[in-house]
């Protein structure tokens, strides 16, 4: 009997949990084996619910409801003392909130004009050096920095200039933070258009577009050395960048892999292994792909430049959760395989990626 099957890693879904509204985000909460479920009640107000991994299931330890529903979450600009929660909701509302007192925030700004599509956060949970801070994408097709020890004022505003035409951000990321004064954002948009901001000289580094609506971005880490930077987008394509080797003419060398028969939603990589990374897809699926590296990562070319050279993907493994998109998924920092996601058909998903520490 062939033992090749159970040679690959496996994607389980350990747990099922159906809900009453529609979930737009879930992340972990640092260093504990609860997580924060955010999303949109039926009738338009905002859902946030603390569930806990207990033995062979989850239980919900808190909720509450808010005026305004909540699209998108993230934990990574809290120091981990603190773990407080950044949101952005359907107002354009940016919230810092308390998971212990969930009456009212500890802080609030009118960050956009529009719905809250994307945020990300560095220098918390002592991921990437310098100040904390938080990115925020809106449909009004601004991205903005925000400290939370500055209230009302983003620290940075990239928009349209005046007589632009404003596109839909759908997705930013922090990266390149391996010191005090470097910073970067990636920054996607709803007609293809890929942008990199440098937080340091405060201009737009590079930019490029991949055809298709970009729907999720992520670098393989925000702590070091702009290293990969993975794009997923409308087609069911994703972009792998090697951004450690610029050329002037061609700018970042890049794969496109077909992953998967529809949108791919999001990416994420494996905190304990930065070349492992999962992909979410619209028709309910997951796939789990490797990044190979080529022998050389670079090449001279004959006017003296250098450019780079992409390796390649592999996908280890794939399996179909759902019958609607998978909207948000993230792994955990401290258990390696460990996940939870959501989905449009209204469940929440634990779930457990096998044999990640022999990948």
């Amino acid at each position: 009997m062939s033992t090749e099957p159970f040679e690959k890693p496996q994607i389980i879904a350990h747990v099922q949990q159906s809900m009453t509204y529609t979930l737009f985000d879930a992340k972990w909460v640092p260093c504990s084996t609860k997580f924060v479920v955010l999303g949109s009640h039926p009738r338009n107000t905002g859902a946030l619910q603390i569930f806990e991994v207990t033995k062979g299931g989850v239980n919900m330890v808190s909720e509450c409801e808010k005026p305004v529903s909540f699209k998108c979450g993230t934990f990574n600009a809290s120091p981990m003392y603190q773990r407080h929660l950044a949101t952005g909701d359907f107002k354009g509302n940016l919230q810092l909130w308390n998971l212990e007192k969930l009456g009212t925030p500890v802080y609030s700004a009118r960050a956009h004009e529009e719905i809250i599509n994307c945020i990300d956060g560095v220098g918390g949970l002592g991921i990437g050096e310098g100040a904390p801070e938080i990115v925020t994408g809106s449909r009004d097709g601004s991205v903005k920095v925000w400290d939370p020890r500055q209230r009302d004022v983003p620290v940075a505003k990239m928009e349209p200039v005046e007589g632009e035409a404003s596109r839909d951000c759908w997705t930013v990321a922090f990266g390149n933070a391996h010191n005090a004064a470097e910073r970067c954002i990636a920054a996607g948009y709803d007609n293809g258009d890929l942008k990199l901001f440098d937080l340091r000289t405060m201009s737009l580094r590079w930019e490029t577009n991949t055809k298709s609506g970009v729907c999720d971005l992520e670098f393989d880490r925000r702590d070091i050395m702009m290293n990969k930077l993975v794009a997923t987008s409308l087609e069911g394509k994703f972009h792998v960048y090697d951004m450690r080797t610029f050329n002037s003419k061609k700018g970042y060398s890049s794969l496109i892999e077909k992953a998967h028969k529809s949108t791919i939603w999001q990416v994420k990589h494996l905190p304990q292994n930065r070349d492992v990374f999962i992909t979410t897809g619209g028709s309910g699926s997951l796939c789990l792909w490797k990044y190979n590296y080529p022998g050389s990562r670079s090449r001279t070319l004959d006017d003296g430049e250098s450019e780079g050279v992409m390796g390649t993907v592999t996908q280890l493994q794939n399996i179909t959760l759902s019958s609607q998109p998978i909207s948000s998924f993230q792994w955990n920092l401290d258990k390696p395989g460990l996940a939870v996601c959501t989905a449009f058909d209204q469940n929440l998903r634990v779930i457990l990626v096998t044999k990640t520490n022999t990948l």
